[in-house]
């Protein structure tokens, strides 16, 4: 039973008797008439799930605390000791027979060696002494800049051997090479030595002079392009001066490199860090609550042009649709705003929208304003809030807007060209054709909805002149004029294809590997490795599950093919269970499959209809993603798991966030975040983050709640100095506002609007290339670094909302202000990073 479900033991304990009676569904009711329906399922696949029979055998010799002696049961041995034959045989009362459920009540017994060692380990993780205690610095985090990493044009090899280096006024310094290239090097030097960025100086390669024909007299040229001090030493990074060139050295060296990069090693710390940073990008794109509408520049006009849809942004491009099912989405980011919006400051770029829908004749009406168009109708202000904010269509979103360039498009790889042509390839800039589609784009504006309970029954408390309801129209979005059309994109996240699919509808029969289960549907589309099916009841397995699959139709069609016994894997299935991706298994098994729908394509390409791309230029989407994520809206960071804690793990910086990013910055080295202030709830009942990411998992929805912070530099313990608090721990406004206040006084006050979700798995298959490059000169380094990725399970995007939090409570504009510009400029010495 896994960790989510094991809260509802005692329920399924009390259903296990029951699980083939016919009122079984109404004893789940009965027993659970608070919980949610997914809930309900979930304990009612569990329940079906220990009840499916078992045909293991069980030796717990050598595994548990007692004699254990041969115990035979239906034809099956096994060998149990006391403790075990007792849970076993009360397991068999319950069930009727040996299932799962059996089995692994078996496997759970008091006296066994593994359960006694599990709870130990729990109860020392629980109770850490102080020595154990979870220091503030377990908390920092190294910031990664998304898609920004160091990419060679040559590879790099590390290689020690003794350099002497001359300047230009003959000083001469001795030292060691760290690492080489065709056009770069690496010394490391005496602290002492005195050498400026951008000098020109010669390097002979002493220790390389007795073993080859090297000139003792004439060094090679290079340049100093950065200089850095660490660990009592001096490291000089350099590049080959382009007018001092030496054909004979550069063959030496290329054939020195190739020869040699196995034996000494190619240095892959830029390819590693390429490989996480992706990763990291992996983790928060697809989960981001922002959604990113690209602006272009059109006739001297700003319009919206195109809009990418993630798994947690969708609901707002939901909302912002109407009827007829046509994206709406320009009401909220009209012409107006948009003006609005790039003629502030670039560090103020932000607005606050409400808006409320009105059904009539079956007809969506979209009303909206922002903070701004509400302070220029004062008198209705007070109508818009207190009427809107009463609707179940109310919603408050953030809009802030970021330049950007065509030319954050292009994602190259880490690895330098000439590795392989397939390198090569896939280094390649998009296609003129791409470019020329996003060369009219200079601006993100990033629309993330902020919604809270607690705001929307705040506002729901103003109370207006209902005479005054009519006026609001001013505010409505006239259906006779539509706003600009807006193209959107999805992320393209694990179900990229790699194959051409085609529509083909044909009846199917699947069923499972022992026959025991089948199932009835019809295929959607077919590719020569995949299909994508729909079953006429749920699937009740789980992904990499082998299948046969059979098509009684196509089979009247050959001879040659036996096609009523294709063997599939399940990669994928919808939330409703009866969407299916299959993937024709690898090797033998699957040759069947993949033959007789390579032959049926072939054969019928003419009658086939190619499934409709969604992009109308190829890569589209993924250069719209590789520009947002250059221009990311908010904080945000990864966590992993270590022991039974969540921990953040690598964080993302928006240079927008001056507020949050300074208080993550605080007591974090430099370059590094400390988000300790986000866990500092761990020791109370219901922990945000701890108690959070198991209620995601169980329900499958991201977690949203408003974060109070009061600030105050001065003060020398991080305690004092970052106090937070959810908004779910204050019991009434006025305590709330307290809380402003107080923060006010002391220092500055922050708003979050925190968003908690699990993190996807991770798609190797993009970060493929590199992974094998890292493996093949350091299988170690490569094992590790997946390991690290695949121990990232969630994330938290922290959205500032501070200004619509004051405003809310409507505090003065001048505080509001002072507020606002609190610690700016930034003083100098203070470790935000770069």
């Amino acid at each position: 039973m896994n960790d989510d479900l094991r809260q509802y033991a005692g329920i399924i304990e009390q259903l296990k008797p029951h699980v083939a009676s016919p009122d079984f569904s109404k004893r789940i009711s009965d027993l659970t008439p608070g919980l949610p329906n997914e809930r309900r399922f979930l304990i009612k696949m569990e329940v079906k799930r220990l009840a499916r029979p078992c045909v293991r055998s069980i030796d717990l010799r050598g595994h548990v605390q007692g004699e254990c002696r041969l115990y035979e049961f239906g034809g099956i041995k096994h060998y149990l000791d006391d403790i075990a034959i007792k849970a076993f045989e009360k397991q068999v009362a319950l069930y009727g027979t040996f299932t799962f459920g059996v089995y692994e009540a078996v496997m759970e017994t008091e006296n066994n060696y593994r359960v006694m060692r599990d709870k130990a380990g729990e109860a020392a993780a629980a109770k850490p002494t102080a020595n154990q205690a979870m220091p503030i610095e377990k908390y920092s985090v190294p910031v990664v800049n998304l898609l920004s990493y160091a990419r060679r044009q040559h590879e790099r090899m590390n290689f020690a051997v003794t350099v002497e280096v001359i300047t230009y006024h003959q000083q001469s310094w001795r030292g060691n090479s760290v690492d080489i290239s065709a056009e770069g090097l690496q010394i490391k030097l005496s602290p002492d030595a005195r050498i400026s960025t951008g000098e020109v100086i010669e390097i002979f390669f002493r220790g390389l002079e007795e073993e080859f024909s090297m000139d003792k007299k004439q060094g090679i040229v290079y340049e100093v392009l950065k200089t850095v001090f660490k660990n009592d030493h001096q490291y000089l990074m350099l590049k080959r001066h382009s007018e001092n060139t030496d054909t004979p050295f550069d063959a030496f060296l290329e054939n020195f490199i190739h020869g040699n990069k196995r034996r000494y090693k190619v240095n892959m710390s830029n390819t590693i860090d390429a490989i996480f940073n992706k990763t990291v990008e992996q983790f928060l794109s697809p989960r981001s609550p922002s959604v990113p509408v690209f602006i272009g520049i059109e006739e001297g006009k700003l319009v919206p042009r195109y809009a990418m849809t993630n798994e947690v942004n969708t609901d707002i491009l939901d909302y912002w649709t109407n009827e007829a099912d046509t994206l709406q989405l320009g009401y909220l980011v009209n012409q107006q705003r948009l003006n609005k919006l790039v003629k502030l400051p670039k560090g103020d770029r932000e607005l606050y929208v409400f808006s409320f829908t009105h059904l009539q004749n079956d007809k969506v009406y979209f009303y909206s304003a922002s903070t701004i168009e509400l302070d220029e109708k004062d008198l209705l202000k007070r109508v818009f809030l207190g009427f809107g904010s009463r609707k179940a269509s109310w919603r408050v979103f953030k809009l802030t807007m970021t330049d950007m360039s065509p030319e954050q498009a292009h994602s190259p790889l880490s690895i330098p060209d000439s590795v392989s042509s397939k390198i090569k390839k896939q280094n390649q800039a998009p296609s003129a054709r791409l470019m020329a589609r996003l060369k009219s784009l200079r601006f993100i504006v990033h629309i993330t909805d902020i919604t809270s309970d607690s705001g929307q029954r705040h506002y729901s408390e103003y109370t207006y002149d209902r005479s005054n309801l009519s006026h609001l129209k001013i505010f409505g979005h006239a259906r006779n004029r539509p706003p600009a059309s807006i193209t959107t994109y999805r992320y393209r996240y694990h179900d990229q294809r790699m194959e051409k699919r085609y529509l083909l509808r044909s009846q199917l029969v699947m069923t499972s590997l022992n026959g025991e289960h089948s199932w009835q549907g019809v295929s959607e589309d077919i590719s020569v490795r995949g299909l994508r099916i729909e079953l006429t009841r749920e699937f009740d397995r789980e992904t990499d599950t082998i299948v046969e699959v059979g098509f009684p139709k196509l089979q009247e069609l050959t001879e040659q093919y036996d096609v009523m016994k294709l063997r599939y894997r399940v990669v994928y299935y919808n939330e409703d269970k009866n969407i299916l991706h299959l993937k024709a298994c690898d090797g033998e098994t699957g040759k069947v499959a993949r033959q007789f729908f390579d032959n049926l394509i072939k054969q019928n390409k003419d009658a086939l209809k190619a499934y409709p791309e969604e992009e109308d230029i190829a890569g589209i989407g993924h250069a719209l993603r590789c520009i947002n994520a250059r221009n990311i809206p908010s904080l945000a960071f990864v966590m992993g798991k270590e022991g039974i804690r969540y921990l953040p793990q690598s964080a993302v910086i928006s240079q927008r966030d001056e507020s949050i990013n300074q208080v993550a910055a605080h007591f974090a080295p430099r370059h590094q975040l400390n988000f300790e202030f986000m866990f500092r709830d761990r020791n109370l009942e219901a922990p945000f983050i701890q108690h959070g990411i198991k209620q995601i998992k169980l329900e499958q929805l991201p977690l949203r709640q408003e974060l109070y912070i009061a600030y105050d530099p001065a003060k020398k313990q991080s305690k004092m100095a970052v106090m937070p608090r959810f908004d779910t721990r204050f019991s009434t406004d006025e305590a709330r506002l307290n809380f402003i206040n107080d923060a006010m006084g002391r220092g500055q006050f922050i708003a979050l609007h925190v968003l908690l979700t699990t993190t996807g798995k991770p798609d190797m298959d993009m970060l493929q290339a590199e992974m094998n490059y890292v493996s093949m000169y350091a299988i170690h380094r490569a094992r590790e670094l997946e390991a690290r990725i695949w121990n990232i399970v969630a994330c938290a995007h922290l959205v500032d909302i501070t200004d619509e939090v004051l405003g809310r409570y409507n505090i003065e504009p001048a505080q509001v202000k002072a507020n606002r510009r609190f610690g700016r400029p930034a003083q100098p010495g203070n470790n935000a990073p770069a």
